[in-house]
């Protein structure tokens, strides 16, 4: 019997992250509290998604396909929104949502090509960065969690008249955080280009040979 993909637990978490990231953004004009606990908790269910995955042995090309296409559309509508709300720095919003879509869909499709399941498998004898990001659970989830953070607490900070000290210490600290996950989006890129040129000249190469 085929095993239905679309019901494996894994993908039914990232469903659910698509309706809470969908909500979040269907609140965000009106309800900043609400929309920014749907928004966090769609980010949260991304480590569970992974869990699951592994335990059930459920690892699939379009979950992590899911999974990835989820991370860069939440982030991007974020991204729109703080547009709207900081004019003036437009522009870093729209080069950070070009980054962040550019580095992880090449890596992806790298990783594909090259017969991973997941853009979250990394070849341990490639870059040390992408090594260290990958292979250690606590800094992938601090990297991608104060990333996303940052950009909710500054969706929070226009919508609160008087933002507690608390807040603006824990937005620098993230914004730290979100700066470094941008470097490794331009190691991402930089070294996912490098991938695809190296399967380019290999075929090539073959195709040379066979001819």
């Amino acid at each position: 019997m085929t095993e239905n993909i679309f019901l494996f637990v894994p993908n039914l978490i990232g469903y659910a992250r698509i309706v809470l990231a969908l909500l979040s953004f269907y609140l965000m004009p009106f309800s900043p509290w609400n929309a920014t606990f749907c928004y966090l908790l769609s980010s949260l269910l991304d480590s569970f998604d992974g869990h699951a995955a592994r335990a059930l042995n459920q690892s699939t090309k379009f979950g992590a396909m899911l999974d990835m296409l989820t991370d860069r559309c939440a982030t991007m509508c974020l991204l729109v929104n703080l547009s709207l709300l900081y004019p003036s720095y437009t522009f870093l919003f729209q080069l950070s949502m070009c980054l962040d879509i550019a580095s992880h869909w090449l890596h992806l499709h790298s990783s594909t090509v090259k017969g991973f399941s997941s853009h979250k498998t990394i070849d341990l004898s490639g870059n040390p960065v992408l090594r260290l990001y990958y292979t250690s659970r606590p800094v992938l989830f601090v990297m991608c969690m104060g990333n996303e953070l940052f950009y909710c607490l500054l969706y929070l900070a226009y919508h609160l008249e008087q933002p507690a000290a608390w807040l603006f210490y824990l937005q620098v600290l993230c914004g730290i955080i979100c700066v470094i996950k941008s470097l490794i989006s331009v190691v991402h890129l930089v070294t996912a280009s490098q991938n695809m040129a190296a399967l380019d000249a290999a075929e090539r190469e073959s195709a040379a040979k066979a001819h």
